[in-house]
């Protein structure tokens, strides 16, 4: 028993790991349960993309060893979200991301989210790149694994009410659209959440620490804008993808709410395991 408390206070130190088991368990799930038509050459750019550049900022830019963690996040986001015809895409997405990191960053918080710029940037540059919300199918143990991985991870990392205020706006939307006003089946409504896709993205993208408000209410005021603006564009502009496009537009505003809204920043990914005191590490 000593051993595994042991084992689980170290993954409970670091909010990271939780999030690379839940979104390692997604990808071997898809690729196995779900028989993605899945290539690895694809993977192995993105993940040697993402180390890569990492590995860049640790070597030259002093960041510290276990900043890793955070590359592993990215990859494995673009690995579950982005779909492209060439495996160059991949790796420019991956460098895209890591790279923003460094680049782009007000008092110590990135303007995007690693995954969603690199996502969004080829898909934009290139016009050959995409998110797919139907390879995870319409089932609902969709939803139930995502949602549920997605709550342990964010009951580690402090931003539940994000995603939780996101989805439930996003979710009242659809169905006073579609069962309310439009008058079809809740088959319909159930078909329409059952996306894997807008899961991952309600627990794992748009509760990203680095990218969002610090003041909570702001936070979820923030989160309610994001699913009203996403439910216009996928059903009056037709947009595939909407919230990780509304998230793009959306996450460089975040500095000036921080401004006008001052909030001390506490949130840390790594603890001590004496959780008397918190180490300030890279997000993804």
């Amino acid at each position: 028993m000593t051993f595994f408390r042991n084992n689980l206070e170290r993954l409970r130190s670091d909010g990271r790991h939780f999030q690379i088991i839940a979104q390692m368990g997604f990808l071997i799930y898809g690729v196995l349960a779900l028989g993605w038509d899945a290539d690895y050459l694809n993977y192995m750019v993105i993940f040697a993309g993402v180390f890569l550049a990492q590995g860049a900022a640790i070597r030259f830019a002093g960041y510290p060893m276990h900043s890793l963690k955070s590359a592993m996040i990215t990859g494995l986001g673009i690995s579950l979200l982005m779909k492209a015809n060439d495996p160059f895409l991949f790796g420019f997405a991956a460098l895209f991301a890591i790279g923003m990191k460094f680049i782009t960053k007000i008092n110590g918080k990135h303007l995007w989210n690693p995954a969603n710029f690199g996502i969004i940037a080829i898909a934009a540059i290139s016009g050959n790149a995409w998110i797919s919300p139907g390879q995870w199918g319409s089932n609902a143990l969709i939803m139930f694994i995502v949602g549920t991985a997605g709550l342990a991870v964010l009951s580690t990392i402090k931003r539940l009410e994000t995603g939780i205020a996101f989805l439930a706006t996003y979710t009242a939307l659809e169905y006073i659209r579609t069962v309310v006003y439009l008058g079809w089946e809740h088959d319909v409504f159930f078909l329409k959440m059952a996306s894997g896709s807008l899961w991952l993205f309600s627990f794992f993208m748009i509760t990203d620490p680095m990218t969002t408000p610090n003041n909570r209410r702001i936070r979820m005021l923030w989160a309610v804008a994001v699913g009203c603006i996403s439910f216009y564009l996928a059903n009056f502009r037709f947009l595939q993808g909407a919230p990780f496009w509304t998230l793009f537009f959306l996450t460089p505003f975040t500095p000036l709410l921080d401004y006008f809204f001052p909030t001390p920043n506490s949130f840390s990914w790594k603890k001590s395991h004496s959780h008397s005191s918190t180490i300030q590490t890279q997000s993804i």
